[in-house]
């Protein structure tokens, strides 16, 4: 929360990329660029919108979605 606050960015859009991403998953034709990702981060998936990137966890059995970190592209896999 402290990222978008210092950015100037809404917690809506978040919010919305991370519906997007659900739609995706539900076999949705949704135009949201999301990838799975590897090593340390397994597990995982990001987000991509513009230069800001999107940390994430999916936990569908329990219909629940953690988000790890908000940054920006050079910064968020450090």
């Amino acid at each position: 929360m402290k990222f978008l606050a210092r950015n100037n960015l809404k917690e809506d859009f978040v919010i919305d990329k991370i519906k997007l991403a659900l739609r995706k998953f539900n076999s949705e034709d949704i135009n949201i660029d999301i990838k799975k990702l590897k090593g340390e981060w397994e597990g995982f998936y990001r987000i991509r919108s513009t230069r800001l990137r999107i940390i994430l966890e999916f936990q569908f059995e329990y219909y629940r979605v953690y988000v790890e970190e908000i940054d920006w592209r050079g910064s968020v896999y450090k």
